[in-house]
């Protein structure tokens, strides 16, 4: 989830982030950033790994690379990135790059924690894997707000 904040879109946001190989998964599955920040992709497997992402989003393909390895790609724009390993196919993961400094990923209930978020309106954004993209306007004062999806 993301607000747009465009009297923030200026400031700088975290410059990097990790999306690690382990286990034969991607690590977290879904990472979001803000536009900008250079995601490092280390191989923490003991197997070789080829991680790319082909459409929508970034698209990049950082060829095989051993365990002990790591390459990086910067996302430089707002999008899903839907990112594989070319030789294990059951490995998936998304890269959510946001042009705002407020966005927050969820815990496995569907909970976050956006801390730093003023009170009063705000255009607010939601990607799903697999359900389409909702949005819509929140107001928050003080206490915590509940946003129901379909």
């Amino acid at each position: 989830m993301w607000l747009e904040s465009p009297a923030a879109a200026a400031a700088p946001g975290r410059s990097t982030a990790v999306l690690d190989q382990r286990n034969m998964q991607f690590a977290p599955r879904v990472l979001a950033v803000r536009v900008g920040t250079t995601v490092r992709m280390p191989n923490s497997d003991r197997l070789f790994h080829n991680v790319f992402s082909f459409r929508d989003g970034k698209v990049f393909d950082l060829g095989l690379y051993p365990v002990g390895t790591s390459k990086t790609v910067t996302f430089d724009r707002p999008g899903v990135s839907r990112i594989f390993c070319n030789i294990h196919p059951a490995m998936a993961a998304y890269v959510v790059s946001v042009d705002s400094p407020l966005f927050a990923v969820t815990d496995g209930q569907g909970r976050f924690e956006m801390p730093g978020v003023p009170p009063g309106a705000h255009a607010y954004h939601v990607w799903r894997a697999g359900a389409p993209q909702a949005s819509g306007t929140l107001t928050l004062a003080a206490d915590p707000i509940e946003i129901d999806l379909p």
